[in-house]
């Protein structure tokens, strides 16, 4: 019979398990082993899949971006499977934990002293997992402000801000609601900078050399 209760272990598993899987950084792991130096020493420092561009090499950055996002959909597919026998409310939970788990891990994960990426690659990727139709739909979102504005950070920031809306507006589990608002707050706290340089108007549009959005 399915139930919607969890046990504690279970819960601890998908937390704990999530955040290391997102505390992989792929980012750093590319760079070094694809001969092009600590992506923290270059550019912005940031370890995500813009930054890593920026060594001129976009295999490394395609490996970082799919890297970063399939953690994140990994976390949720693992605990989607642990509770496959258990009821859709108990599911929903699980996966949602799982995948904030992951993503906090990407944020501050635990190998590189908790100093992370800014999360968005991790973000679509969680998000696809747990809802696809809310995944797709932020990522429709961000391509359209991308095209419109030309600018990253500012597609990446609405299309965050939108998710939790369409999560209610396509009727998925409230717990997809709540990770989906976390992952937002968190993304907008890490583009602090960008979004001072967008209320100033200096923020670099996509194809500029400098691009602090990742």
């Amino acid at each position: 019979m399915p139930t919607d209760s969890l046990s504690p272990v279970l819960i601890a598993l998908a937390v704990v398990g999530g955040y290391l899987l997102g505390s992989i950084p792929f980012g750093v792991i590319a760079t070094r082993l694809g001969g092009a130096g600590d992506v923290r020493n270059i550019g912005s420092g940031n370890i995500g899949a813009t930054n890593v561009l920026r060594t001129g090499r976009k295999d490394l950055a395609l490996l970082t971006l799919l890297g970063d996002g399939g953690k994140g959909a990994l976390a949720v597919f693992v605990a989607w499977w642990l509770t496959r026998q258990a009821g859709s409310a108990a599911q929903a939970q699980l996966t949602a934990l799982a995948g904030g788990a992951s993503f906090l891990g990407h944020l501050f994960p635990v190998w590189l002293k908790f100093k992370g990426g800014k999360g968005v690659a991790t973000f679509f990727g969680t998000l696809l997992a747990a809802a696809w139709p809310v995944g797709m739909a932020a990522g429709a979102t961000w391509i359209v402000m991308a095209f419109l504005f030309r600018i990253s950070s500012l597609a990446a920031l609405t299309a965050v801000a939108l998710a939790p809306v369409y999560v209610l507006l396509l009727d998925r589990p409230y717990p997809i609601a709540v990770m989906a608002l976390f992952m937002a707050v968190l993304i907008y706290i890490r583009h602090k900078d960008n979004i001072g340089r967008l209320l100033k108007g200096e923020e670099p549009r996509i194809g500029a050399k400098k691009n602090e959005a990742s």
